[in-house]
């Protein structure tokens, strides 16, 4: 029995149903299970809590049966019982059979990798049809972990993304409206992650391959978007996603020398470098 925690937010009992390979440092894994029916949302960058099993355990370990006081209890398992949580965004949601989709980034799953592997690439690197997962998502499709929201007079859509916003920015790119002027930049690990992004909005697409592991300093796209010849908008709506540092970096390009009003820039920091989820969360 599923326990409903802070709605609109709830568990999900899931289970692995089949995974696709789409790129060097990207798989896409796909769930199912009876209780999607009651999963629901109406966003293109909606975020999620995915709870895999801890090392040597075949099933995520989270005491939802006591409610509210879930994520303490939660906090206090030992270490080696304790499911890890990891944040993605949603790819996709199915119906019949309901499914979804999340995009997982493989970082140091390479033999000769610089960084070992975190627990959520070595789980996703050799996940199988039928491991168990938990997930705390939406049960309203319209809710506070939803942020791609441009204004309806929006006339210019400015997007930037690491691997690990492309997943949103391509569910983005598909929700946009015929013709709508928007212009995406890209960064990946390896060429090989490029994707066809499909839309029919007029977006003009340009990605950048990292020939070297980490992000350390700016952003590679930082000096082509500076060198942009934008479309002329007087309401653009920008949203960037991807590693800390380069949010911030981006949204002061954004903000402070294109000048577009800083309540229309969305940015959301998906990760820090040099920290693991459970440090980025203690900081806050």
């Amino acid at each position: 029995m599923t326990t409903a925690i802070a709605a609109p937010f709830r568990f999900f009992s899931l289970q692995v149903v089949r995974t696709r390979q789409l790129g060097p440092s990207l798989v896409r894994v796909t769930f199912g299970g009876e209780e999607l029916r009651e999963f629901h949302s109406n966003g293109c960058d909606q975020s999620l809590s995915l709870f895999i099993p801890a090392e040597g355990r075949t099933e995520p370990v989270v005491p939802i049966e006591l409610g509210d006081g879930w994520w303490q209890a939660w906090r206090e398992l030992p270490d080696d019982v304790r499911a890890v949580m990891r944040s993605y965004t949603l790819r996709a949601l199915r119906r019949d059979p309901d499914e979804i989709d999340i995009d997982f980034v493989l970082h140091g799953v390479e033999p000769d990798a610089a960084t070992p592997a975190g627990p959520a690439s070595r789980w996703a690197s050799r996940a199988s049809t039928g491991d168990r997962v938990l997930l705390l998502g939406p049960a309203i499709a319209d809710n506070r972990a939803i942020r791609f929201r441009p204004a309806d007079d929006t006339d210019l859509v400015l997007i930037w993304g690491d691997e690990t916003a492309v997943p949103a920015i391509s569910a983005i790119l598909e929700s946009l409206p015929a013709g709508t002027p928007a212009r995406i930049w890209l960064e990946v690990q390896h060429a090989e992650d490029i994707q066809d992004l499909m839309t029919e909005a007029d977006a003009e697409i340009t990605w950048f391959v990292r020939d070297h592991e980490g992000t350390e300093g700016s952003p590679m796209a930082l000096g082509a978007i500076r060198d942009a010849q934008l479309p002329p908008a007087e309401r653009p709506y920008v949203w960037i996603a991807g590693e800390s540092s380069h949010i911030k970096a981006l949204r002061r390009h954004f903000v402070g020398e294109r000048g577009i009003d800083r309540r229309r820039v969305t940015f959301v920091g998906y990760w820090r470098q040099g920290m693991t989820e459970e440090q980025l969360r203690a900081a806050e």
